[in-house]
């Protein structure tokens, strides 16, 4: 297996350099104020072993919520899916890229003093912000078009931001063209985000194509559950009803502590839920 790869990306100003981290189908881009050279350090150090730590437990993570894992990342993918035994099929894989985010998040902020730092892994965010600090991020569709823009505050009780939906990274079995949830934690945000995500869905609608999820990947942790592959136009009622379903969803796991706000996205009609000041745009 490849070892990791590290590589030092331009600011947008000088003195603003990013850290590029990448191990197989882990791709971190990396921010920090403060003591930046010595959280890159922390941030590199820990992430040497990432993968290979998520490796050994690959079964048990792939598996529904059963035995506890070993590992730390493991354990906070654990955490963060229990939660939602009620909500359907889940693995601890739904947690897996913000757990990754957080992990190494807590690394470089346990190394260097830094006033704000985030971890960026593929759209799935673990924030560290001292008062006075803020992080803002834009939402785009699969075609670049903008769907407002998420501003997070110190005083906000949010350090985690993740997206779902069936134009991600990984599986969805909804329809949603995004759905992006915020919580304390990224590992947290992106559980609530694949379960919010599944739940927006027009079970059995003609325009909606789905194909098992193993035939696409033969080692998902879905098996032979149905994946959306592709979505049809649907009538603005249709939308909302999908939307309605997703929205029922957000609204429970606002109820139970579990998220902050969600924003949900199909078709040009948008939903936001919960504490929706830190969503700029959305309806």
């Amino acid at each position: 297996m490849t070892g990791a790869v590290s590589a030092i990306l331009p600011g947008r100003t000088p003195g603003a350099e990013r850290l590029h981290l990448q191990h197989g189908p882990i791709d971190l881009v990396i921010g920090a104020d403060g003591e930046r050279s010595k959280a890159f350090e922390a941030a590199r150090e820990r992430f040497a072993t990432v993968l290979e730590e998520l490796v050994a437990e690959l079964p048990l993570l792939r598996s529904p919520v059963g035995s506890r894992p070993r590992g730390r990342i493991a354990q906070r993918m654990f955490d963060a899916v229990r939660p939602h035994g009620d909500a359907g099929f889940i693995t601890p894989m739904a947690a897996v890229a913000g757990s990754v985010a957080e992990e190494i998040l807590e690394a470089m902020v346990s190394s260097a003093n830094l006033v704000r730092a985030y971890v960026n892994n593929g759209g799935d965010i673990a924030l560290h912000l001292d008062d006075g600090q803020s992080f803002r991020i834009a939402m785009a569709d699969l075609a670049n078009v903008s769907l407002g823009a998420i501003e997070i505050k110190a005083s906000d009780p949010v350090r985690g931001i993740a997206t779902s939906g069936r134009g991600g990274r990984s599986f969805s079995l909804g329809i949603a063209d995004a759905v992006t949830v915020l919580a304390d934690t990224s590992s947290k945000a992106d559980a609530a985000a694949t379960v919010i995500g599944n739940a927006v869905d027009i079970p059995g609608h003609p325009a909606v194509a789905r194909e098992p999820a193993s035939r696409l990947q033969p080692d998902s942790d879905l098996g032979e559950r149905l994946v959306t592959v592709g979505v049809g136009p649907l009538m603005p009622d249709e939308c909302d009803a999908a939307l309605n379903a997703g929205s029922m969803m957000s609204r429970e796991l606002v109820g139970r502590g579990q998220i902050t706000a969600a924003a949900l996205f199909l078709q040009g009609r948008a939903a936001a839920i919960g504490r929706t000041n830190c969503l700029a745009g959305v309806c």
